[in-house]
């Protein structure tokens, strides 16, 4: 068969689902593009704030500090988010989300002016967290809305792909800007790509979801609404046993980042454009398990591709403490981000495979409200006891951790799920 004819064929299979390729819906392009751009400007953010806080103080422990109180702020606003979600317009509130973080973020660079003011970034990141979490179960909303049932994983991974490529571009960017001009104007950076995100998000269509024809007085109140995403993950045997192992692994990892800059900085006595270079690094592993991902799924099953992911997760997680040289350190963060990315995209794509519509803003908010409840105390004591003790033997506790929680996946259901 040509290739000319395989195409064809292919092309009717989908039109015979009553699918269109997704490079030809204009609306998830258009959403595509705005989330890119907003993750390019993220990535300055990314790096800028623990060298702001590393800068001006020299402590990992302030660094995983901020870190905690910004995981905490997105904890308590995730108990709220899917309820708010389910019942606003979710194009104002993704738009009113940027525009809010393009303000906070850009009040940084502009204060900074004056002298470095520490208090400033424990005030800004926490509302911004908080902010980020209704943007989170928004997005995860509205890409059901875009693509449908069918095409999730497929979505989920050209969305993180592409923002992995942007994620390359950033830390290097990032790291160049915070050489020249401070980490200051690298945050200023990602507070004007929250205004280019907005303008995108303005033109996107979404579709209506289902409508609620209940009377407002027999619509459930914010407790019903908080305690219906609980209930679904209780209910769902393969989602209840990936809240659990998340929020463990999310306790080990939250801080990795601060680890990762930490290592670069104080151990190895590298500069700010080491730290952009090895996170553009570590983005290519991003995109490589984002490219991956769904073909993965396809070939293994979520059961294997989620727990091998994990166990690989943690294995390199292990080595970077005792890494001793740039090259390594960016290989082992590849490796890590690589298989995050394709854990977190093959349990994203099952929620919103499995979840009812009228629920996925309050599953969405109530599984990250109980994945991330404790991963605000694990940042604040990894870095602690990096500053304490070192990175390698806390590296390699927290490392041998993880591949400890894809051990324990083995005897859930999430073993069994299919290749569906």
């Amino acid at each position: 068969m040509t290739r000319e004819a395989r195409d064809t064929g292919r092309a009717a299979d989908r039109a015979a689902d009553g699918r269109r390729p997704l490079w030809r819906e204009r609306d998830f392009g258009v959403f595509w593009a705005a989330q890119t751009l907003s993750v390019l400007g993220d990535s300055f953010a990314l790096i800028a704030l623990p060298l702001l806080v590393l800068e001006a103080t020299g402590s990992i422990a302030r660094m995983g500090l901020l870190t905690a109180a910004g995981g905490a702020a997105a904890v308590l606003a995730a108990v709220f988010a899917g309820a708010v979600v389910d019942r606003v317009d979710r194009r104002r509130l993704l738009i009113g989300c940027d525009l809010v973080r393009m303000v906070l973020y850009g009040l940084i660079p502009l204060v900074w002016l004056l002298g470095p003011q520490v208090w400033l970034l424990y005030a800004v990141l926490p509302l911004c967290e908080a902010v980020g979490m209704f943007f989170a179960v928004g997005y995860v909303t509205v890409v059901r809305s875009l693509v449908g049932t069918e095409q999730p994983t497929e979505a989920n991974g050209r969305l993180n792909a592409t923002a992995a490529a942007a994620g390359v571009l950033g830390p290097l960017c990032a790291g160049v800007v915070a050489a020249w001009s401070g980490p200051a104007a690298a945050v200023g950076v990602d507070a004007a790509s929250f205004g280019v995100s907005a303008a995108l998000v303005a033109l996107v269509r979404f579709r209506p979801r289902p409508a609620d024809d209940r009377e407002p007085d027999e619509r459930p109140g914010l407790w019903r609404d908080l305690r219906a995403g609980v209930a679904f993950l209780r209910g769902h045997p393969v989602l209840r046993a990936l809240t659990v192992l998340l929020c463990c692994f999310s306790f080990l990892t939250l801080g990795l980042n601060d680890l990762v800059i930490y290592h670069l900085k104080h151990d190895l006595g590298h500069d700010d454009g080491t730290v952009g270079t090895v996170m553009a690094v570590g983005a290519l592993g991003t995109i490589t398990g984002a490219l991956l991902v769904a073909r993965t799924r396809r070939l293994l099953g979520f059961g294997r591709t989620w727990t091998g992911a994990v166990a690989v997760c943690g294995l390199a997680f292990a080595g970077l403490g005792r890494a001793g040289d740039v090259p390594t350190v960016a290989l082992l963060s590849a490796a890590f981000l690589a298989c995050v990315g394709m854990a977190g995209t093959c349990s994203m794509s099952l929620r919103q495979e499995v979840t009812p519509e009228h629920l996925l803003g309050r599953v969405t908010a109530a599984y990250w409200t109980l994945q991330y409840s404790a991963a605000p105390v694990g940042a604040a004591l990894l870095t602690w006891a990096a500053e304490e003790r070192g990175t390698a033997p806390v590296a390699l506790v927290a490392g041998a951790c993880c591949v400890l929680i894809a051990v324990a996946a083995l005897f859930t259901p999430v073993r069994r799920a299919g290749r569906a």
